[in-house]
């Protein structure tokens, strides 16, 4: 399963949000730091969710790397804007 498709599905399964944006931006960084040539280094996420309310941003940030599990570990970047 691509990088972007498995982030989305574990985003949706453990936070049901209302708006989900994935966006893959590995081609922004081609040839630089942490680019391995698999087009699935840097990512973007935008989420709001009912969960996240009341959070500190620190657990909202904590929150969603806990559902994405392993998955801060294969890629070099990910971006969050979390609400």
């Amino acid at each position: 399963m691509p990088v972007i498709d498995e982030i989305e599905a574990r985003l949706r399964a453990a936070f049901a949000p209302d708006q989900l944006e994935v966006v893959n931006e590995s081609h922004r960084h081609a040839g630089h730091a942490g680019d391995d040539g698999t087009g699935e280094t840097h990512f973007a996420v935008r989420i709001r969710a009912a969960p996240f309310a009341g959070m500190s941003r620190i657990a909202r940030h904590r929150a969603v790397l806990a559902a994405l599990v392993d998955i801060p570990g294969r890629v070099h970047a990910l971006a969050l804007d979390i609400g």
